[in-house]
């Protein structure tokens, strides 16, 4: 019974910290996959981050991507404003 109550104890954890949800939805993703990976370990290290290592650069592009966002939504804020002059003039 010590192995079984460890065991609980244990997913648990796992529950608790969101490991089995995450699993869970690479796994149901693998399953919908309409062709099958040739590595289905592959296919998991890849939907979970594991396949590639941190990238320090990778917040700065993570940044200028959001500035570049903002930047776009106001060029289409602008270009929509332009084109309501225009139809008025």
């Amino acid at each position: 019974q010590a192995a079984d109550s460890k065991r609980e104890q244990f997913r648990q954890y796992l529950e608790k910290s969101g490991v089995l949800d995450v699993l869970t939805r690479v796994l149901v993703a693998l399953y919908e996959e309409p062709e099958k990976p040739n590595s289905a370990l592959d296919f998991l290290k890849q939907h979970l981050g594991a396949s590639a290592p941190e990238n320090p650069e990778l917040d700065v592009l993570r940044l200028e991507l959001a500035e570049m966002k903002e930047k776009y939504e106001a060029v289409l804020e602008e270009n929509k404003n332009l084109k309501t002059k225009v139809k008025i003039y």
